[in-house]
């Protein structure tokens, strides 16, 4: 075989099993990826999500009944595809109810420091 018709030919056959592969991954149900999202969510629920960050939770919660729907349908890429979107949702609210926990611990930190100052400044008056 010609080296001119070697590079083209080998493309073609890196793409075709590629193509193959991505294909084939469609047709099987995405349950690892939707039970993975499902426990996050739960985890980001349990973490105080729908207090300190109900859209996003709201989000989460709406993106796992969808891709639970596409499941029932069997339309695994759908399914599997909002399972990752609900899964980043349901991490972004877990990490924004941290966030806000820890600064409710400063500021109450911060309140009982400043009443200290007071306590000290007035017993040295």
């Amino acid at each position: 075989m010609k080296t001119s018709l070697k590079q083209p030919l080998m493309f073609l056959c890196v793409a075709a099993v590629l193509l193959s592969a991505g294909c084939s991954s469609m047709k099987t149900p995405a349950t690892s990826s939707v039970a993975v999202s499902n426990a996050a969510v739960a985890n980001a629920a349990g973490a105080g999500g729908a207090e300190f960050a109900p859209v996003e939770m709201n989000a989460a919660r709406e993106k796992m009944a969808l891709a639970n729907k596409a499941m029932t349908a069997k339309d695994y890429k759908l399914a599997n595809d909002l399972a990752i979107q609900a899964q980043a949702d349901a991490k972004l609210a877990q990490s924004k109810a941290g966030s806000a926990k820890a600064e409710l611990a400063a500021n109450a930190l911060q309140e009982d420091i400043r009443v200290l100052r007071e306590e000290l400044d007035r017993a040295s008056k």
